[in-house]
């Protein structure tokens, strides 16, 4: 038995991932995530602030207190957009190491698409066809165009929730003009995408962890029905669209009554669902599958076929 610890240390949250691997069998001992919000009041100019920055320490430290009770072999920790594009990054990176002695990798956006892509392929089978998977992180978004034996495409950009409630969610409930103007930019941002959906014309689309995790208990919870416990969803373009319309209209407090909401979701979700209208409308999707695994999930594959040496 080999156990391993998978931190990812994301923009909006920090994910604990412990699991006993034996072979091809992986028991999972313990998971857990914190709302740290490390991009939070700095994101928009490339700085990771002091509170964001003792937050991130607070949560390691436990997140290492945790590890070493589980007496854990190997850990793999990972940062990603907010941490990369950070100025004073490799600083808080170094103080990670003095004083929780978690030795943490910045990947790129190009590592997390493909690590991104590999989780998601242990929860869903892909199938043949090409399909578009599209994970939306608080600092950066990744787009992989790819079927189940193989990757077509793919990129990050960093258009990331966190960074586009800065920039266009003015008002609340968000307005026409914000939702337009944040189209605007996407229309431009995302140019290389919309070139590639015209090329491979992808009719499935699937959504990891976060926000598409959220709408699927949103969507369990209006029909009140009980979730089961699985790793695959699917959406329905009509769910999705109702869910849509009542989250623009309201405002935060009112979002957060929403049953099936979180707390952590309640701010980005708006720019997350208007991105994801964004990308529904310019290409013929037939539903929406969600994949509760996501970047630490393929870590951890990537750990255990040894293409991450620990």
């Amino acid at each position: 038995m080999d156990k391993v610890a998978v931190i990812d240390i994301g923009t909006n949250t920090f994910h604990l991932l412990i699991v006993d691997v034996s072979g091809a069998e992986r028991e999972i001992i313990h998971k857990e995530k914190i709302a740290v919000k490390l991009g939070e009041g700095g994101i928009s100019v490339g700085k990771i602030t002091d509170a964001a920055q003792e937050r991130a320490l607070q949560t390691l430290s436990h997140f290492k207190n945790k590890i070493d009770s589980e007496k854990v072999d190997r850990i793999f920790a990972s940062a990603t957009s907010a941490m990369r594009n950070a100025s004073n990054g490799k600083d808080i990176i170094r103080k990670i190491d003095q004083v929780c002695g978690i030795k943490v990798k910045i990947i790129s956006g190009i590592e997390e698409a493909q690590f991104i892509q590999k989780g998601v392929k242990k929860a869903i089978k892909i199938g043949s066809k090409p399909t578009l998977v599209m994970d939306i992180g608080g600092g950066s978004v990744e787009f992989i165009l790819c079927n189940e034996k193989e990757i077509f495409w793919l990129e990050s950009f960093e258009i990331g929730a966190q960074r586009l409630l800065d920039k266009f969610h003015k008002h609340d409930p968000i307005s026409k003009e914000d939702i337009e103007n944040l189209y605007q930019y996407l229309e431009k941002e995302l140019s290389p995408l919309t070139a590639q959906l015209e090329e491979w014309q992808p009719h499935s689309l699937i959504g990891s962890s976060g926000t598409f995790d959220t709408l699927v208990d949103m969507a369990y919870a209006k029909k009140t029905e009980n979730k089961p416990d699985d790793v695959a969803f699917t959406l329905s373009l009509d769910d999705f669209q109702l869910l849509f319309d009542e989250i623009i209209h309201k405002e935060r407090a009112e979002r957060l009554a929403i049953p099936g909401m979180i707390e952590m979701r309640v701010d980005m979700i708006v720019v997350a669902i208007c991105l994801i209208q964004f990308i529904l409308r310019n290409n013929d999707f037939n539903a929406i599958q969600v994949s509760t695994y996501a970047l630490k999930e393929g870590i951890l594959e990537a750990i255990v076929q040894e293409e991450i040496i620990v």
